[in-house]
């Protein structure tokens, strides 16, 4: 089987990192500040604020589709919704993304403070 090297990249971690360029064969290998696996974006800092931006800019879509689509604008019949479509782009693999800063765990807990409004 061919390994396409376009579609490879290399991650440099770490602060001391000599951030050296790879080849395989004759084809040298792009190098990428940061990728997306699984649906989480990982960096070569490790700082998951980007990918809590993210995770925001998601639920806000969501929190923004649900009044246009409901006919019944009841805090009974609203609130279920929100729980249920809003937050499982907050929680996707929350255990490996978590957020750290208090900038970041605010950013989320507006997101969810808004349909309470």
């Amino acid at each position: 089987m061919k390994f396409t090297t376009a579609k490879g990249k290399v991650l440099h971690m770490g602060w001391g990192n000599p951030k050296h360029n790879y080849r395989l064969g004759r084809e040298w290998i792009e190098s990428s500040p940061e990728e997306k696996d699984l649906g989480v974006l990982g960096g070569n800092n490790l700082n998951m604020t980007q990918q809590c931006a993210l995770a925001a800019q998601k639920a806000n879509r969501v929190l923004g589709c649900i009044p246009s689509s409901v006919s019944s604008r009841s805090r009974e019949g609203i609130l279920p919704l929100y729980s249920a479509l809003m937050r499982p782009p907050l929680q996707y693999c929350v255990q490996l993304w978590g957020p750290q800063d208090k900038k970041d765990m605010e950013l989320l807990e507006r997101v969810q403070r808004r349909p309470q409004r």
